[in-house]
């Protein structure tokens, strides 16, 4: 990575995002010791303009930020972190520092706690005992998820219809679990069709 600290007095801009649900958490600096206390140890450190030196996010209030990923912008002077963070991100107890809090994304977390449920063969999870019962149950209740939808789509109970929805949807994350996929492979496969 070849990073130019030169253009902003030795820092770069650093934005930091959440790698499940993509949400936009917080903008820092970094110079190149804290970009290398980041990388040793796993956890972001910025270089904070006003305290004038390294500070550890989550150094006082235990709401670290845990490096999944890094990559460098085009100008090579804008660093983004993809983390997963360990509480609330904002000072004021906010899950981010912008005012949106919309729960964009949202379908990346439940396919994580979907997976964390099988992969550590959770024994009082639905979601692990539908799936411990192998492809074809898993593909059945997808069936009849997509049954129960399809006939209140013909009828006027909006809660209804919403709710069949919802369950269509996490039976559908059982069934890619189950055959191995997630939904960044499906989102690829739509990038790809609208291409075209």
């Amino acid at each position: 990575m070849n990073i130019d600290f030169k253009k902003v007095n030795g820092l770069v801009p650093v934005i930091i995002q959440d790698y499940l649900n993509l949400k936009v958490l917080m903008l820092g600096y970094m110079n190149e010791e804290a970009l290398e206390k980041t990388k040793t140890e796993g956890k972001v450190t910025f270089f904070s303009k006003t305290k004038n030196r390294l500070w550890t996010k989550g150094e006082t209030s235990g709401n670290f930020l845990s490096v999944v990923s890094i990559s460098l912008d085009c100008d090579n002077d804008t660093l983004l972190f993809k983390v997963n963070p360990k509480g609330p991100t904002c000072h004021t107890g906010a899950v981010t520092c912008f005012k949106d809090e919309t729960p964009k994304g949202f379908l990346y977390e439940l396919e994580q706690t979907i997976a964390t449920k099988i992969d550590t063969n959770d024994k009082n999870s639905y979601t692990n005992e539908l799936y411990k019962r192998g492809i074809n149950k898993v593909a059945q209740k997808v069936g009849e998820e997509s049954v129960e939808l399809v006939i209140e789509a013909k009828d006027d109970d909006a809660d209804l219809f919403k709710n069949e929805a919802a369950d269509l949807m996490y039976h559908y994350l059982i069934l890619l679990k189950a055959k191995n996929f997630n939904l960044s492979d499906i989102e690829q496969v739509l990038l790809e069709r609208s291409k075209k």
